[in-house]
């Protein structure tokens, strides 16, 4: 294992040590697009995704296996009556001229770019000449998602990838995204509704990042919350193997409730050691999630049970803020939390109402690197487009000193309600969002 890779492994774990204290100091908005890594139920119910596939060469070391990988997996997953989530990508043939990488480092598939499966190998890998692969996916009842098409990086990031090619420009990552939506659309009949970007990488230019991307393709971000392993190189293929499967069985032993609603991140590819764990591994994981009782689903199927981290069945706010998800609009914060109990500003009324329309007036304000909106907000305030919109169909009263933190008061909602709705609600005497959801989710 290189240093670097030692350095992968290591800033993973020291995320996972603070996130809770990253999370509390990180400034978090309303958005259309929220970052799914789990959800909030109480039912055995669990995501597996697969990234980087699909994958037509066989699993490395072979053994037993006679099929390509992602047929492998899609055999194991079946046998079990689970269906996955294949985070796929369209083709990596277009990322040359590069040079290969070194083996077990980061850069194992390529030094300015990925390679999927592998360099060289790309005809033998991702959606463009995977059609067979798709479609016994999709006949299987499997989800796929856009892992974008050529994998290439949003924008820089100079710690591991500091040498790699990037986009760096919003319409490019847009078109990319497009790329494999129309393909997916035309050849398969199917349309993508979830994303990945490549490496987790969002920044892709000042005010940018792929929030704003997935908002203009009416994507959601799929992201993950357990790790499945398999895709750092350890000292075997045996160890590698039992990396995938134990972290899962110490957890059920734990709790064995602690995998209700999370998303289990998984590779349909080669480690950077060039094997695949997960051909092998995938079998008892499945069997120890059966053992207690757990259910394997699609993403999309997941998020049916409760699209919000926070919020369930049972939850008071849960069903109005749910009707209003299904009806275009945007109740939860981009980490997807609801928080029903905090007060509802008006930056929040703003883009719950108006976000999805917004995403796209923002995007095309920064890029014309306009100054601020009339209402006084920023460009690239992520509620300046929204307060300006809310403004302009008489919800709000025109100001060029908005101020989107204020608290949303009783006579502001009645007058936002009776704008948009025809009419103006009695209004609860205590705002906060999730009374604020149920009057609108009652309006609609």
């Amino acid at each position: 294992m290189s240093v670097v890779t030692k350095c992968i492994g290591a800033a993973k774990k020291v995320k996972h040590r603070f996130e809770a204290q990253i999370k509390a100091n990180t400034p978090v908005y309303v958005s259309p697009v929220r970052r799914i890594e789990r959800v909030k139920t109480a039912k055995r119910v669990v995501a597996m995704t697969f990234d980087d596939g699909p994958c037509q060469m066989l699993p490395n070391p072979q053994g037993t296996h006679e099929k390509g990988l992602t047929m492998t997996l899609a055999d194991t997953l079946e046998r079990y009556g689970a269906r996955g989530t294949f985070d796929v990508v369209g083709s990596t043939a277009g990322n040359y001229p590069d040079e290969p990488g070194k083996e077990g480092s980061a850069s194992w598939g390529g030094k300015r770019y990925d390679h999927y499966p592998d360099f060289g190998r790309d005809s033998q890998g991702g959606a463009e000449v995977c059609r067979e692969e798709i479609d016994r996916l999709l006949s299987g009842g499997h989800e796929i998602t856009s892992h974008t098409y050529a994998h290439v990086l949003y924008g820089w990031k100079p710690l591991v990838y500091g040498r790699r090619h990037y986009l760096g420009d919003i319409e490019k990552a847009v078109a990319d995204l497009e790329k494999l939506h129309t393909l997916l659309r035309e050849r398969h009949g199917y349309a993508i509704s979830l994303s990945r970007p490549p490496h987790y990488v969002d920044r892709i230019g000042p005010g940018l990042s792929s929030y704003d991307a997935l908002a203009l393709m009416g994507y959601q971000y799929m992201a993950a919350s357990f790790d499945g392993a398999g895709w750092l190189p350890l000292s075997s293929y045996e160890a590698e193997v039992e990396a995938t499967w134990r972290p899962l069985e110490r957890a059920l032993a734990a709790d064995p409730d602690s995998l209700c609603g999370q998303i289990i991140f998984q590779k349909d590819g080669f480690n950077m050691a060039r094997r695949t764990p997960i051909a092998d591994g995938l079998e008892i994981q499945l069997k120890l999630l059966a053992g207690a009782g757990y259910r394997v689903v699609t993403v999309s199927e997941l998020m049916e049970l409760s699209p919000f981290a926070d919020l369930g069945e049972g939850d008071d706010a849960f069903p109005a803020a749910r009707k209003l998800v299904k009806s275009g609009y945007c109740p939860a914060y981009r980490d997807n939390t609801v928080r029903p109990e905090a007060v509802m500003t008006v930056g929040e009324l703003c883009e719950t109402a108006f976000g999805w329309e917004a995403a796209k007036a923002r995007v095309e304000r920064v890029l014309q690197k306009a100054g601020p909106w009339p209402c006084g907000l920023a460009a690239a305030h992520p509620y300046g487009a929204a307060v300006e919109l809310a403004m302009e169909r008489g919800c709000l009263p025109k100001t060029e000193k908005a101020d989107p933190n204020a608290p949303a008061t009783g006579e502001t909602l009645a007058a936002f309600c009776k704008a948009l709705y025809g009419k103006a609600p009695e209004t609860p005497e205590n705002l906060t969002r999730g009374a604020v959801l149920k009057l609108l989710a009652a309006s609609l």
